[in-house]
């Protein structure tokens, strides 16, 4: 059974090895924030981060990401504060949000390994399609991220409306990790 670590907990599915791992993120982890939109990696809704890289969970099986560290929109940061979150939301690059979390792993990979990216930087580094059309504002927001990244700006974000900030920064529950595999009980 595969094992990895998802969002800095230890992880086995107890499915077919051959399983995308959008499908083990969503099902069995229950970490829905990796969307499904295509499921042939054309639109990048999937995204997720691995061993630092910016994969399409939808072309990536657990049997492949076994032993590797993979961290989905909901490790990035619990209380919104990565600073391409706050950028997002700063420069009104989000309309429907379908895409977001995908579109969010995608630039948080690339500032990681180059906080102050060139527009063609950007537009090479973020292959994901978005229907409502926010690339102009994408391009604004991940290159303000970059700033923040490397402090020579900050963004006083506030969370999505009707969210305070303490159910923005709660923990989320656990979910069945190794140890407790055969326990049978779930944390909520």
């Amino acid at each position: 059974m595969p094992r990895m670590t998802v969002n800095g907990q230890p992880l086995e599915f107890e499915m077919d090895p051959d399983t995308p791992l959008l499908w083990a993120l969503r099902d069995a982890a229950n970490l829905t924030g990796t969307k499904y939109g295509c499921g042939t990696g054309d639109c990048g809704s999937c995204m997720v981060i691995v061993d630092g890289t910016a994969l399409r969970s939808c072309l990536i099986t657990i049997a492949e990401a076994e032993g590797r560290f993979v961290t989905t929109i909901e490790g990035l940061a619990r209380d919104r504060s990565h600073p391409v979150q706050q950028a997002m939301v700063a420069e009104q690059a989000i309309q429907c949000g379908f895409c977001t979390p995908g579109i969010v792993m995608a630039a948080a990979a690339l500032i990681a390994r180059n906080a102050e990216p060139s527009e063609a930087e950007i537009r090479a580094a973020i292959p994901n399609l978005c229907r409502c059309g926010v690339y102009p504002r994408l391009v604004r927001a991940i290159q303000r991220a970059g700033r923040v990244a490397r402090r020579q700006e900050r963004i006083s974000a506030a969370p999505a409306p009707g969210i305070s900030a303490e159910d923005a920064a709660r923990e989320v529950p656990a979910f069945r990790t190794p140890e407790r595999a055969g326990s049978g009980d779930r944390e909520d």
